[in-house]
């Protein structure tokens, strides 16, 4: 009986000592399943710091230390059945005085090396953009563009700021080897010049968020071009617009727009600006497309407190894309208001001042470009008489490097 009662007393003492050890046991390895997932919590958070970092320099830091750089020529042969002499002192009754002409491109001729573009883009930060283009001349160098833009604004607002080429109208934007045809549009040289609306400033747009597009834009420019503007003793053009486009279907799209430019002349009297363009275009196959582009400008300019300058004029032109190689267009020029003082052309036919031309293009790859241009202008006064010239060139286009795609 003592035998049995004391290997029962045994066997407690030694199942209270298992369960103790248990209860620890359980304890321990819960506190290391605790520490085990803040460990896990921890890897985590720092692998997920250490993938942004990576992300983020992937896709800054090539970009932000290697710009995109590129290089285009322009060139061209031509013949004109005006010697040069006489070209470079024309005259377009109303808007250009004899010998006021800018000829940067297609002066000659004969040959000419019309520029050589550089063009620099990077993306400076996760804010800003920087673009810069340099034109070099044979005889000069310019800037023609150097601007910055924002890229993370909210609630579909950009800047830019800069020197810049005005939003204005459809073609403003446009650098001249960009042009569906090599001379620029008659309205645009005679309210403008060659260089257009182009200043320092800044710009503000706002895309809406709707599923057209619909954007409206304003800028405070310097307003330096003297053919419309050209009072520099402080900012005085004001320029907005509104645009939109439309797709119609898989394949027509619409683009249209209007704008306003509001500026001083160097007499400090008010000129004002009116533009409307209409764009369509045809996707007539994978690399085939019909565009239908129209353009209408009026400027009404203060001579004085009893008379106010009213000019306008238009172009319209067909541009048919028959394969990624090949494309053929037409245009015409017309200035159709020329309500001004022309008494210095007493006795010369200022009416019908308008142009026609056609061209033929070919581009064995993306970045080189051969056409063939003809035009027949009856805008022009040569010498104090009416003249018509026509003029033939064949102008080369090669881009070289990283150069962004064009809006059509």
């Amino acid at each position: 009986m003592q035998k049995r009662f004391l290997f029962l007393s045994l066997f407690s003492t030694l199942a209270l000592f298992a369960d103790s050890e248990t209860d620890t046991l359980k304890a321990q390895l819960k506190q290391q399943q605790e520490t085990t997932q803040k460990l896990l919590s921890r890897v985590e958070t720092l692998e997920s710091k250490q993938q942004s970092s990576v992300n983020t320099s992937a896709s800054f830091s090539q970009n932000a230390y290697l710009p995109d750089i590129a290089m285009i020529l322009n060139m061209s042969a031509v013949y004109r059945d005006v010697n040069n002499s006489a070209y470079e002192n024309f005259a377009v009754p109303g808007y250009i005085a004899s010998g006021d002409a800018e000829l940067p491109f297609n002066k000659n001729r004969g040959y000419n090396l019309n520029y050589a573009e550089f063009a620099v883009h990077s993306v400076v930060d996760p804010y800003f953009e920087a673009f810069a283009f340099l034109h070099m001349h044979p005889n000069e160098l310019e800037i023609d563009e150097a601007f910055v833009t924002t890229t993370s604004l909210p609630a579909g607002l950009r800047i830019k700021a800069g020197k810049f080429k005005s939003a204005f109208g459809r073609l403003n934007e446009k650098h001249q080897h960009s042009w569906n045809f090599d001379e620029q549009a008659l309205i645009y040289k005679s309210l403008f010049g060659p260089d257009a609306i182009s200043d320092p400033g800044i710009q503000l747009q706002w895309v809406a968020p709707t599923d057209t597009y619909i954007m409206a834009g304003v800028e405070g420019l310097q307003g330096t071009n003297e053919r419309s503007f050209g009072d520099t003793e402080s900012p005085n053009l004001i320029v907005g617009y509104l645009k939109s486009s439309i797709d119609i279907g898989d394949e027509l799209s619409i683009l249209g727009g209007v704008s306003i430019a509001h500026g001083k002349t160097t007499a400090k009297n008010s000129s004002d600006i009116y533009g409307v363009d209409l764009t369509m275009r045809e996707q007539l196959g994978s690399y085939s497309a019909l565009t239908w582009q129209s353009e209408y400008l009026q400027r009404n300019k203060v001579i004085s407190a009893a008379k106010t300058d009213r000019q306008a004029g238009l172009y319209t032109q067909l541009v048919y894309q028959y394969s990624n190689n090949y494309s053929t267009g037409i245009r015409y020029d017309a200035l159709t208001k020329n309500d001004t003082d022309l008494s210095a052309y007493s006795g010369v036919n200022t009416d019908n001042l308008d142009r026609v031309t056609a061209m033929l293009e070919y581009k064995p790859f993306p970045m080189s470009r051969l056409r063939l241009n003809y035009s027949y202008d009856r805008s022009k006064i040569i010498a104090g008489q009416r003249k018509n010239i026509n003029t033939v060139m064949m102008t080369l286009n090669i881009a070289a490097g990283a150069h962004g795609a064009h809006a059509y």
